[in-house]
């Protein structure tokens, strides 16, 4: 489906939970946009999952001006600018702009910023670098507006150095192709893929689970990384013992056939609201594992 920038503003950015955080981070004049998912999916006419908001203001400002409003503030990742705005029990993620200083392959050391430039060329996709206003004016610096009328999946910058900063970028390619991609992939992309194809071992020596969150958060997200397993089929084998999968996402596996990497893949299911239900899909995925394997 092709982007249509009449599609926005929609309803959940004019009002409901969403609208009312960017109401409270804009009352006395400063800036926020939606990014990157929400704004993608919006344009295309696809149903919105998560709503994610950036902002130049400090996470100690977007806090004092959610109070201000009425709203209960998180401090969920403080530390990379991630405030949590709670609206009608609704939470809507809000970070401060960012540009990184450090990266390991895996993890980012940054630093905050007053520029929107600087912090889209930081993500992956150019499709994912989209922010809009409450408006919905659409901001594009990197061209995803025409990659995804085209159907192409295309990294920020150089597709090299974007995997190298993060290797699951790697698969995340994939995935997005397969899911917005039309015909092939980015030569530049798959090239870049194939380069980092080795890495990939370094990234799947997780040979089961990899549990995100704690008992003290409302709610969690399972992400594992397996070797020698489809998620697709995982899914099916949780579904044969009555363990509910309520999210999933999986790559394109003839893609990563492509890489000479076959049978590596990286799986999340979320959100699981309690703990309980959290150990139920841990240990029915470490049971799928050992049995596919």
């Amino acid at each position: 489906m092709k982007p249509d920038l009449q599609r926005l503003p929609q309803p959940w950015m004019t009002e409901g939970p969403a609208a009312e955080v960017m109401r409270a981070l804009t009352a006395e004049g400063d800036q926020a946009r939606f990014v990157g998912g929400c704004v993608r999916d919006a344009l295309v006419g696809r149903n919105i999952r998560d709503i994610d908001i950036a902002t130049p203001l400090s996470p100690q400002r977007v806090t004092e001006l959610l109070h201000k409003a009425g709203l209960k503030a998180v401090p969920t990742g403080i530390d990379h600018g991630t405030v949590t705005a709670v609206a009608d029990k609704t939470g809507v993620e809000v970070t401060t702009l960012r540009r990184d200083v450090e990266t390991d392959g895996r993890h980012a050391k940054v630093e905050f910023t007053d520029n929107w430039q600087a912090d889209a060329a930081r993500r992956d996709l150019t499709i994912n670098a989209l922010s809009a206003d409450a408006a919905g004016k659409v901001h594009d610096y990197f061209g995803g507006l025409d990659d995804l009328a085209a159907g192409r999946v295309r990294f920020v910058g150089d597709p090299k150095q974007r995997i190298v900063e993060d290797y699951l970028r790697l698969l995340r390619f994939f995935r997005f192709h397969a899911f917005y991609g039309a015909g092939d992939p980015d030569a530049s992309a798959l090239a870049a893929c194939r380069a980092a194809a080795d890495a990939m071992s370094e990234l799947s020596k997780i040979d089961g689970v990899r549990l995100i969150g704690t008992a003290k958060q409302k709610t969690s997200v399972v992400s594992f990384i397996v070797e020698g397993v489809h998620p697709q089929d995982i899914g099916i084998l949780l579904d044969n013992y009555g363990i509910a999968v309520r999210t999933g996402h999986h790559c394109c596996q003839p893609l990563m056939n492509r890489l000479e990497i076959p049978g590596t893949v990286r799986a999340s299911f979320g959100m699981y609201n309690t703990k309980e239900e959290v150990d139920e899909l841990v240990n029915g995925v470490e049971k799928v594992v050992k049995m596919l394997k």
